[in-house]
């Protein structure tokens, strides 16, 4: 798996002798800073391989770590973001993998909406935003009844 965020990229593999670790490489040591700090883990060169640096994980960090950059995501264009987190150059390469991926892009896949789908889509980003308050609701309820009954005690 690929995975590009604000701070690098990384190239995750799970090798069948070792099941219970993922082995997380990149081109540059700071790709993998942030995770290797998550996991209490070092950062290890390996010269020889595809990729000259790689952190061994377990999934929980793993997970951890990619949940906080999922809420940390701030920023409404990620190239941009990239280039004033990892300069220039790092967002240059990002826009070759945009243009790389382009090529693969859905036959009519930029069609325009009509109306009815356009409506839909806008039904659906509705009642998704409203059961995500729903969930917080719920989620500050239990919390409040839990504090409450330890209060008790």
């Amino acid at each position: 798996m690929w995975i590009f965020t604000e701070t690098g990229f990384i190239s995750i593999v799970r090798k069948p002798e070792h099941p219970g670790v993922l082995t997380v490489r990149a081109r540059d040591r700071q790709s993998l800073e942030l995770l290797a700090a998550k996991a209490g883990v070092e950062v290890k060169r390996s010269p020889n391989g595809d990729y000259p640096y790689r952190v061994f994980v377990g999934d929980g960090p793993f997970l951890e770590w990619f949940l906080d950059r999922g809420g940390e995501l701030k920023y409404s264009n990620f190239k941009s973001r990239v280039a004033k987190t990892r300069g220039y150059e790092f967002a240059d390469s990002l826009h070759g993998v945009w243009a790389a991926m382009l090529a693969v892009e859905d036959d009519g896949g930029r069609e325009p909406l009509n109306d009815d789908e356009l409506d839909e889509r806008i039904r659906e980003t509705e009642r998704a935003a409203a059961a995500e308050v729903a969930s917080d609701d719920t989620l500050a309820a239990e919390a409040t009844t839990t504090d409450a009954a330890k209060e008790a005690e």
